[in-house]
């Protein structure tokens, strides 16, 4: 109950500042949690995003004089210079000599041994709004390790740069995975503080009742704020465009089509070499830090430049433009059926596409289930929707 208190308490704090302020981080806001770490130890979830006007997070609480036990990181690693799915190892960061130790790889949930010296974790990473970009099952993982270790968990939000859209199927029972492990649409339209609150409310993890959360909501925000991210999420999602068109491109992956992984522009063109997709070439190399094998490596491919394209949200229209593109071709498309499943959070989506169906037929199979959800995460939202 102390946590539900706080939570709002800091909800109308920054209601009231709304129109007087500009945009203010969790992290930027160290009056709100410097003194929850007072006396305490404290280990970091924390990754390249973790910024503080410019400062990470590691320096601006270690000049703060909080002690930081290590850092834990998640998939792409603690500077993000892993390429999706590549294994972390452990390490020491040779800046602050903290160890640092791996989220994504063997280890995904913080073992008890891993807590043992710390009292409190902070979770500062910024997320894209997907549910298929794993830094929230990470959060997820994280949440529950604390709880059932009885460690206080600190979440400094950011904000959502898909926070506009909420969209897509639900992840169905039978389809948990670490690339969606909650019941949320593909677009959830909710930030990490709020996603954290209902995980918890919710009781999608061990012992969730019994976890200490607290949530530093970034002050003066709306979701339909546009926000550019000041330092690139993870190295396939460079910029502004290729986040934007994330959520429609990544079902991609589980096809025989590139998204662009290995060139300059990953997540903003899809191309192939036997079905012209478009009359844009390309050719995907080998990038060590950011796609050491890509799709079609060394292949020259013609398809679609997206990189000025409008399309926003969940967008299925290149999908089954492709996919009929295929069909008349002959060509396989979905290569990995079980994994376009995972990312899809269901197998009604990929057989509703091979069945032939429209668009606006597929879009009008998710609406029961999106109002339900909508209503169910009401209590856990934490910023004016528009």
């Amino acid at each position: 109950m102390r946590w539900c208190l706080s939570a709002t308490t800091l909800f109308v704090f920054s209601l009231l500042c709304f129109s007087a302020s500009a945009l203010t981080i969790g992290a930027a806001q160290p009056d709100l949690y410097l003194s929850q770490l007072q006396g305490k130890k404290v280990a970091l979830v924390v990754n390249q995003t973790s910024e503080v006007e410019g400062t990470h997070l590691v320096d601006y609480l270690l000049d703060k004089n909080v002690t930081i036990t290590k850092v834990m990181a998640p998939e792409h690693g603690f500077r993000g210079d892993a390429g999706a799915g590549e294994t972390i190892s452990d390490g020491v960061d040779t800046r602050t000599g903290l160890p640092v130790l791996s989220l994504y790889g063997k280890t995904k949930k913080p073992s008890p041994e891993m807590l043992a010296d710390s009292d409190v974790i902070i979770f500062d990473i910024q997320d894209v709004g997907a549910r298929f970009y794993t830094y929230i099952s990470t959060l997820h993982l994280v949440l529950e390790a604390a709880a059932e270790q009885q460690k206080q968990v600190i979440v400094l939000d950011r904000p959502n740069p898909n926070g506009m859209f909420t969209d897509g199927p639900i992840r169905e029972e039978g389809f948990a995975s670490f690339v969606g492990m909650d019941p949320i649409p593909l677009l959830h339209g909710m930030t990490v503080g709020e996603l954290a609150q209902m995980m918890r409310g919710e009781q999608w993890f061990n012992q969730a009742d019994t976890l200490e959360l607290l949530v530093i909501p970034v002050a003066n925000y709306t979701k339909s704020v546009t926000y550019d991210l000041p330092v690139a999420p993870s190295p396939n999602l460079p910029n502004a465009q290729s986040i934007q068109l994330y959520p429609s491109l990544c079902l991609f992956e589980a096809t025989t089509v590139s998204v662009g992984r290995g060139t300059p522009f990953p997540f903003q063109v899809i191309g192939h070499d036997k079905v012209a997709l478009g009359t844009f070439s390309f050719t995907p190399i080998s990038m060590p830090n950011s796609a050491p094998s890509p799709k079609l490596q060394d292949v020259k491919l013609h398809g679609q430049d997206l990189r000025r394209a409008a399309n926003e949200g969940f967008d299925l229209t290149l999908l089954l433009q492709a996919f009929n593109q295929f069909k008349q071709a002959g060509e396989l498309f979905i290569d990995r059926p079980d994994f376009f499943d995972k990312l899809s959070g269901t197998d009604t989506l990929r057989k509703a596409i091979e069945a032939g169906q429209s668009e606006q037929q597929i879009r009008a199979s998710w609406q029961p289930a999106l109002k339900q959800f909508k209503q169910q995460r009401q209590p856990y939202l934490l910023y004016p929707e528009f």
